[in-house]
């Protein structure tokens, strides 16, 4: 019985080690679709980014910055508080030239190469010397993508230039609702055609239906940039109470806000990771509005076929392994335990029948080793031959009269040797165990 509880335990402990293992190569895998492949890059120059600006000399771009601290080139969009730069700079002579954004790299590098100017702003891109000043938050963003303001990062700049105390943030833009006037331009373009294009917009058309919004038609705002000297008009959350349920996309400039369902959460996730990741190629070139919303679009889809917003999570059924996995390495260890303490007992104490001296022991399995003799050959006739020789020992230390606690011992070795040669020969009935009762009986 014992052996039979001993084969079972490992059985067992085999068992839960191959399930433990093959589980480990089970995965779940949940999507809500098949995001829209990724769209070939697209060559410089071809995507509307270059304004067709062109620059002065190197040379001519010089003699006007010795003569100008302040050197505006036509078609310049940045714009700054003159006071926080004043400032920041403390007293110390400074020089900036501004050029127009989305010029080509001869024209850059014109720019770039005029020595004479402490700092250059292409675009909203700010720098001087090897060091550039970057936009890292949306407060900061929404100043220099809606109104072109630059204060923040042209203060930074100029004060870490003087090595001067790094000037405080910018307080935060202003905004206001729209009037009624304004409302209602809006509000009526909106139910026509689904846009408001303001004069000025660089946004001709926009998607009536995509894969950001699945199931739902968005609506448009779009404005040119705005100035900075003027709260910024918020048109998404009125525009939200006339069409409920609606995403509402509003534009200001380069500048993108989406109000609408789950709006709260949604809208900060994709202005992070949109912004943090094109902030800069927005800043030095002149995209049209309609590219960057493309892209806008393109990241919303992406955030949301990760299945993070507006969708519930996928049933899934109740899997009993996944649930007592935790619980079989501890099984595993139970088992193989089980096995080693039933093995252990079985080689160090072999069954007897309590109580049979060393004579009548020595004399059976003696008699069980010449009986069974006669059937071994290969491992079963190495396995008798060890048993013979700890009889051989037995019989030897019981007539020098050694106390019977070693000859036991003796026998014990001798009877699991002939054990072994009885399994090996598949005859249960020569199993010493079993031996010893029939003779014993």
């Amino acid at each position: 019985m014992a052996d039979r509880i001993r084969w079972v335990l490992l059985a067992a402990a085999v068992a839960v080690l191959v399930t433990f293992l093959l589980v480990q190569k089970q995965s779940i895998d949940v999507s809500y679709g098949q995001a829209p492949a990724a769209k070939d890059p697209i060559p410089e120059g071809s995507a509307g980014e270059l304004s067709g600006a062109t620059v002065p000399s190197a040379e001519q771009l010089t003699a006007l910055v010795e003569a100008t601290p302040v050197v505006r080139l036509p078609g310049s969009i940045a714009t700054w508080d003159d006071q926080a730069v004043k400032a920041a700079a403390g007293g110390t002579g400074y020089r900036i030239l501004v050029a127009p954004p989305g010029l080509k790299k001869a024209d850059g590098d014109r720019v770039h190469d005029v020595d004479a100017a402490t700092v250059r702003v292409v675009g909203t891109e700010v720098s001087g010397g090897i060091l550039q000043a970057s936009a890292d938050r949306a407060s900061e963003w929404i100043h220099q993508f809606a109104t072109g303001d630059v204060t923040e990062s042209l203060t930074t700049l100029i004060a870490h230039l003087n090595h001067r105390p790094e000037p405080p943030d910018q307080a935060a833009i202003a905004r206001r609702d729209p009037t009624a006037a304004e409302l209602a331009a809006a509000t009526t373009a909106l139910r026509g055609t689904g846009r408001f294009i303001a004069p000025g917009a660089t946004l001709p058309d926009a998607p009536a239906t995509t894969a950001a919004f699945p199931g739902a038609r968005p609506l448009y705002v779009a404005l040119p940039q705005q100035p900075a000297d003027r709260p910024l008009v918020r048109f998404g959350p009125a525009l939200a109470k006339e069409f409920p349920g609606r995403p509402i996309v509003a534009m200001y400039g380069q500048w993108v806000e989406y109000d609408g369902p789950s709006a709260a959460a949604f809208s900060d996730v994709v202005t992070a990771s949109f912004y943090g990741q094109f902030a800069d190629r927005l800043s030095t070139y002149a995209y049209p509005q309609r590219k960057v919303l493309g892209a806008w679009l393109d990241r919303v889809t992406a955030i949301r076929y990760a299945g993070l917003f507006d969708r519930p999570l996928p049933y899934t059924p109740f899997d009993p392994l996944r649930v007592a996995l935790p619980a079989l390495p501890w099984l595993f260890a139970a088992c193989a335990v089980g096995f080693l303490v039933l093995s252990g007992r079985r080689v160090v104490r072999p069954d007897r029948p309590a109580g049979i001296g060393v004579p009548a022991r020595l004399a059976v399995l003696t008699a069980l080793a010449v009986e069974i003799s006669g059937l071994t050959d290969g491992a079963s006739a190495a396995a008798l031959a060890r048993g013979i020789t700890q009889l051989t020992a037995a019989r030897e230390a019981f007539d020098e009269n050694l106390p019977d606690k070693h000859v036991h011992g003796l026998l014990d070795a001798a009877q699991s040797d002939l054990d072994t040669t009885a399994e090996l020969l598949g005859r249960a009935d020569y199993r010493p165990a079993e031996f010893l009762r029939g003779r014993l009986a």
